[in-house]
Parts: structure tokens; sequence; C-alpha cells
């Protein structure tokens, strides 16, 4: 009899390992079915959030009055906050209700850690494991320079970023409540709201002004360029840093792209902003020394995609907007919060043409040399973005009877995620509004997606076909 119960045992927990593995084998294949592949998940991802963000802002709940264009204006805010962007067309603070702008900001943080990287953490909750596939692709969105324990990797994402947001909410709580005698409740909200939105290089205010009646204050101001500049930096580069044995001389080259590339940007980007504004009276030239300083470090780090203004960009000077647009369309680091092509792109182009100046076969930077598929990826997501840009460009020409020069900033303000106005974006057709729609769509997964779809689709070539030297230049 024992030997019989032994067996009905034996065969029951066959029987239980056969279910079991059935049960995980169905998990793993739905996990690999919405993890495929990132150049359909990616954008899947996202289009569902944003619909899912526009169906909640369109709620009579969520906006103060009625409003005959709700559904595009909901649309509209949706895609900017999930695509961390900042363009609006209605004013955030006195259009939507709290609960409104609480659904904003649930945007902005989904939109800012990355739908595919929720979606691996949620994978990762139900299953205690996942695959090499579903591996690689949340590496392709998380850009983790080594493939290790993803797992890991996305949890310390997540301390980084609540870290830096609590971190930031605590100062601008304490300004907001002991500085503008707001009661706790408000000062909380608002302090919580905007460090989400700095972090996530966002540029959502609960302002009409957004950061304009702040220029002056340096325990707002620092906290949100503080929280702009650590989002922008890219988690790869902050995890590094964070790890206490790592020297200087075994810095990374993307490493050190990212910080002495930011560097170079906010210390070019603060200078040239002073020196075009600092005695223009419809920007800085009406504050104090300090005020100046401080609305030059802000015009230095906010085009780095945050998309806050200390200013009126509508009265700014024709050579602060071609400076801000180019640092809008470089943006911040890669797997950030921040957009444009990345200061990696940027800089590798850059070192790119200086090697080739200096008759260098091979692209070297720092005692390594950079690989040749590197400089096409670099050279692909860069062309990518000239081409959004100058396409959605002349689509706004076409709509609006606005100038090049306002046009052209705000092509890029919304195809870099930036959300930097000179004004025009309340009064724009909706023609023109899906049009920007389009580009801070693409702006936000395009390079995710063009840089996944050309590092999976490498493949060795085993023969080549003749060289041939056509005339350049």
């Amino acid at each position: 009899m024992t030997q019989e119960l032994k067996a009905v045992k034996n065969w029951l927990a066959k029987d239980k390992a056969v279910m079991d593995k059935a049960v995980r084998d169905r998990r793993e294949n739905a996990i690999r079915r919405v993890f495929s592949h990132p150049v359909r998940s990616v954008p899947l991802a996202f289009l569902a959030v944003i619909l899912l963000g526009a169906a909640l802002l369109a709620l009579p709940a969520s906006h103060m009055a009625d409003d005959a264009n709700i559904l595009m204006d909901a649309l509209f805010t949706s895609v900017s906050a999930v695509c961390v962007t900042g363009l609006v067309t209605v004013d955030t603070a006195t259009f939507w209700t709290p609960f409104g702008q609480a659904v904003i900001m649930a945007l902005i943080q989904l939109g800012g850690f990355g739908i595919m990287t929720l979606g691996t953490l949620l994978a990762l909750l139900v299953r205690k494991n996942i695959g090499l596939h579903t591996q690689l692709v949340a590496q392709s969105e998380t850009h983790t320079l080594n493939l290790g324990d993803v797992r890991s990797v996305l949890l310390r994402v997540a301390r980084i970023m609540l870290s830096v947001e609590a971190a930031t909410a605590v100062l601008l709580t304490g300004r907001f409540w002991f500085g503008y005698g707001q009661n706790p409740g408000e000062a909380l909200w608002h302090g919580a709201f905007h460090a989400i939105s700095a972090f996530n290089n966002a540029g959502f205010a609960l302002y009409s002004d957004n950061l304009i009646g702040f220029a002056e204050d340096p325990w707002i101001i620092i906290p949100i360029c503080a929280a702009i500049v650590l989002g922008g930096l890219g988690f790869p580069v902050i995890i590094q840093l964070l790890r206490p044995e790592l020297k200087a001389r075994d810095w990374s080259v993307h490493l050190r792209l990212t910080i002495y590339g930011t560097l170079l940007l906010l210390i070019v980007g603060i200078a040239l902003f002073a020196a075009f504004e600092w005695n223009r009276d419809q920007t800085l030239g009406h504050l104090s020394f300090g005020g100046k300083l401080l609305g030059s470090l802000a015009g230095g780090v906010f085009p780095r995609t945050a998309g806050f203004n200390s200013i009126d960009y509508g009265a700014a000077s024709p050579e602060t907007l071609m400076v801000t647009d180019i640092l809008m369309f470089i943006g911040g680091g890669s797997a950030g919060t921040a957009g444009g092509i990345k200061i990696t792109t940027f800089l590798l182009l850059a070192f790119s043409i200086w090697n080739e100046v200096r008759g260098r076969e091979e692209v070297t930077i720092a005692h390594r040399s950079i690989s040749p598929s590197s400089m096409r990826q670099a050279l692909s997501v860069a062309l990518l973005g000239v081409g959004a840009v100058v396409s959605g460009t002349l689509l706004l020409l076409m709509f609006t009877d606005y100038s090049l020069e306002k046009v052209l900033f705000e092509s890029i303000s919304a195809f870099g995620t930036v959300g930097m106005s000179t004004g025009i974006t309340y009064n724009l057709p909706p023609s023109a509004e899906w049009v920007l729609m389009a580009l801070m769509f693409t702006g936000r997964i395009g390079s995710v997606t063009v840089a996944s779809a050309l590092a999976l689709s490498s493949r060795p070539r085993l023969f080549r076909v003749p060289e041939e030297r056509p005339i350049i230049g």
C-alpha cells in the first residue's frame, strides 16, 4: 500500500510539474508576443497609454468647463504627457481639474519610465524570471550596457527615479510651504508634480506662466535644474556613477561622452544665453544680478528637452532661439528621460568628422575604437531626425501663417520632446496640432526603435561587392 501511495504521489507530482510547465510556457509565449520586437511593441505600448490617457482627460471630472474641442485637447495633452514633452493647447493650471492634473502626472511618470520597461517589470511580477529574448528587448529600451541581470537593473532604475523625484519634491514642497504660504497639502501637491515633471524632462507646470514667476528664486530653479540634468543623463550613466569602485580612468566611452558632453553643452548654453539676453529688458534685463545668473542657468538647462521656461521665449532674440534650437535637437543622454538625437549620437558624428580631417580610418575615443556599425547607427538616427524636423516644419508652414523662425522652433521642440514654445501652440489649427503630435510621438520612440531595429537586424555578410569611390564634396 505504501508503494502504491508513493506511486500516486509521484504521478501527481509529475502531473503538477507538467501543469506548471504548461502555465509557464503560456506566460512565456504571452510575454514573447508582447515583446516580440521593439519596432512594433514600443510604439503600440505608447499608443495604448496615450489613448487611455486621452479617454481619462476627456471625462467631465478632468476639466473645469465645457469645451467643444475637448477630445482634441485631451489627445494632444495625453501625447505631450506620455512623450514627456510639455507642449499644451490649453492652460494646465486653469483648464484641468486636480483629477485631470493627476492623470497628466501619471502619464508623465509612465512615459518617462518607458512603457516597455514598465511592461517588463509587470512580466517579472507575473514570472520570477524572463527569457533571453525578453531580456534583449528590455535591454533595447533601458539601453543597459551589459545584459546582466535585467530584473536588478530595472528595479535599480525605479529606485533611482523615485529617490531623485522624492528628494526634489521635498525641497520644492518646503519652499512652496514656507516661502509662498501654501498650505501643506497644496505645497506637497505642487512639489510632487513639478519634481516628477522635472526629472522626466516633461516641462508641465501648475502655473499659467510656467516658472516665470519664480525666475529669481534659487530654491525653485536650482532643484528643478538638478532634477532635469540627472534625468537627462540616462540610467546607465547614473548606475555606473553610483558604483563606488569605479575610477575615472575606468569610465566607459558612453559614460565619458555623456558626462563631458553634458558639461560642454551646459557651459556653452548658459554662456550664450547670458550673452544674448543679459541686457534685454524683455527677458533678463529687468532682473537683479542674481536673477540674471539664475535665468542664464535656466536658459542653458531647460532646452535640454525639459521644456520649462523662466522667460518668455516669444520675446527672446533670434540668436537665443537659434542656440535653443540646437540644444533642443541634440537633447540629453541615451536611456534617460530626455529627448533629441542624444549627446552620444552628436559627439560620435563630431569625432567622426575630426578623425576624417586628421586622415584616420578608425574613429577612436579614449583609446577605444568605435565600431563602424555604431557610426552608421548614429548617422541614421541624426539624419532621420533632420528629416522629421524638416518635414514637420514644411507642414506647419503650409497649415499656419507663422514665420519660419517660430515654426522651426515649434517643430524642433516637438521632435526633441522639449515643450518650449514661442506662444503659438495655443492658436494652432487642428491640422498643425496633428503634425506636432506626430513629431512628439516620433521623437519619443523614434530613436529607441530605430537604434533597436538597426542593432537587431545587423547580420554579417559572407561576401563583398566591388568597391567604388564616388566624388564627395
